[in-house]
């Protein structure tokens, strides 16, 4: 049998469509959020100075949006940008805050044509100029307090939220509702070469997303789906409010600065039925050893990287529910998932990913580009057809075909499939690296750390230093005696946080194979070797 999975093509999107508009107003499905209606809530911990309860116990509150709220925002936003000088097709760099006006203004540029490109907040000031040098966007949205790189069309904060207080009139708001594969929005990922790609969407990847909706999160227009991370982040903006949204659920956000420990609290008084987290996130959860009181929880949703075993059993038995995980890239977001509906050996579970998603076409892939059979490892694919899947990388049509095959989109992971149609997950075909759910490649943390002049040779690898716990870690050799501390101060002028390395090791030279190339999964055992050592 062939490691071949394809139950038949997906509903087509309907045309004219728009992303925005698919997420507020449901026009497509059976759920049409009323105006009144719980779109978002915004939760403080209950640390922060509130009005006490009943009992004398600080409670928690919460910022609440409706869905008839955020539309007007949103339509404000899009008026004014349009009032700005912007136009349908121009590209707008988003270097906002965790805050709802980040959301906010992603949906109001895609509404009125223009692309968005959402970045984290955690990106420097030479990161963010090279994306400007690739992009050339037209604006860049810009919270005061975020870092960024001279534009000469910038419109801050407080002109955001002015805007969004505004009532537009239909001439001047306008949903495009045009051709579903013209760019909506553009992401960045890091490249195996060193240089992140920005991958371009079109509108029809919302419209992808519902095979998540059923088939991952078993998402219902009652829920109310609790997401760890930053409005700023992908995985937030998609899970944790375009696909809610998409139904008329309720997404609950925690404030910027929440504290993982109070979480419990906050699922807890808000009835979270659904909570969403990298597995980082699951695991300084469970630091306690304590059972989590989360009465209303149905299960837990999990991405960025491999779920453990261990994991998945401490949480069950602290909560009495499952995690679920996914398997996706920027490129596709994702397609392969644990299905609540489909239930699963427990002692199996953790060994595979889940299924791919009914409608979605995967397979495993042998060098010549046939099926494998199954149980035999293999490039894990998807149908270049998929809606999901980008329109390409930007100005980057090489690097795009590089990554096709035929019928199908190669996605650079390793995998082989079971006798019942489960992806078993073997790890990257290249050195990516995973950090809290960000994939980074080495290439790009050593050509930023290589250019500090005392530096002759680095290479970075990412390091398990206990269970299920992974860092990066940088190997370098020098003429001079330079510090881990100069290292590190280095890296946090020119690096995100995410892409920075946690250690520093020097060696009197890096591990090489017998043709002088580097050997880099060596240098894992390097460092555990070293931290072994009596000093």
């Amino acid at each position: 049998m062939q490691s071949l999975f394809d139950t038949g093509p997906y509903a087509p999107c309907p045309a004219p469509f728009n992303l925005a508009d698919h997420v507020l107003y449901q026009r497509a499905t059976n759920f049409p959020a009323a105006s009144n209606a719980s779109a978002l809530s915004v939760l403080s911990p209950p640390s922060a100075p509130k009005p006490a309860s009943s009992t004398g116990r600080p409670t928690a509150m919460s910022q609440d949006w409706t869905y008839g709220a955020v539309r007007a925002a949103v339509r404000g936003i899009g008026a004014g940008l349009l009032e700005h000088g912007l136009k349908p097709g121009d590209r707008v760099l988003l270097r906002l805050a965790n805050t709802p006006i980040f959301p906010i203004a992603y949906l109001a540029a895609m509404a009125v044509g223009l692309i968005p490109v959402p970045s984290s907040s955690q990106l420097t000031e030479p990161e963010v100029a090279r994306i400007l040098d690739e992009l050339s966007p037209a604006a860049v949205l810009r919270d005061p307090g975020i870092a960024s790189a001279p534009h000469p069309h910038e419109i801050d904060r407080d002109s955001l939220e002015t805007m969004q207080r505004s009532v537009p009139s239909e001439d001047r708001f306008q949903m495009q509702l045009c051709d579903p594969n013209r760019p909506a929005y553009i992401v960045y990922t890091s490249g195996t070469g060193g240089n992140p790609r920005a991958v371009v969407h079109a509108h029809r990847a919302i419209w992808a997303r519902q095979m998540m909706i059923r088939h991952w999160y078993d998402l219902h227009p009652r829920d109310r789906l609790f997401h760890a991370g930053a409005f700023n982040w992908t995985f937030t903006l998609g899970t944790g409010l375009m696909d809610p949204w998409s139904i008329g659920a309720t997404a609950l956000i925690p404030e910027k600065g929440t504290a993982i420990a109070a979480l419990p609290e906050l699922l807890h008084e808000y009835g979270a039925s659904l909570f969403a987290a990298a597995p980082g996130v699951y695991r300084k959860l469970l630091q306690s050893g304590q059972p989590l009181d989360l009465p209303a929880l149905r299960h837990g949703l999990c991405a960025g990287e491999k779920l453990s075993r261990t994991l998945a059993e401490a949480w069950r038995s602290a909560t009495g529910t499952q995690l679920y995980e996914a398997f996706g890239m920027s490129e596709c977001s994702t397609f392969i998932s644990a299905d609540p509906a489909r239930p699963r050996d427990p002692a199996r579970a953790s060994d595979t990913l889940g299924w791919p998603q009914p409608g979605r076409r995967v397979a495993i892939l042998d060098p010549s580009g046939a099926p494998t059979p199954r149980n035999t490892s293999g490039t894990i694919a998807v149908d270049r057809r998929d809606p999901g899947l980008m329109l390409g990388y930007y100005n980057a049509p090489a690097a795009t075909n590089a990554r096709m095959q035929d019928d199908w989109f190669l996605t650079g992971d390793l995998g082989e499939m079971t006798d019942d149609g489960q992806i078993r997950y073997l790890g990257r075909n290249d050195d990516m690296m995973n950090a809290g759910g960000y994939r980074i490649s080495p290439v790009e943390v050593e050509k930023i750390l290589l250019a500090h002049q005392d530096i002759e040779q680095i290479a970075v690898a990412s390091v398990e230093v206990k269970p299920d716990t992974h860092i990066i870690v940088a190997f370098y050799t020098g003429a001079k005696d330079v510090t881990a501390e100069t290292l590190s101060t280095f890296a946090k002028s020119r690096l995100a946080r995410y892409k920075q390395p946690r250690a520093y090791l020097r060696l009197d030279a890096l591990p090489t194979g017998a043709n002088g190339k580097l050997l880099r999964r060596a240098l894992p055992d390097c460092y555990i070797r070293h931290q072994r050592t009596p000093s």
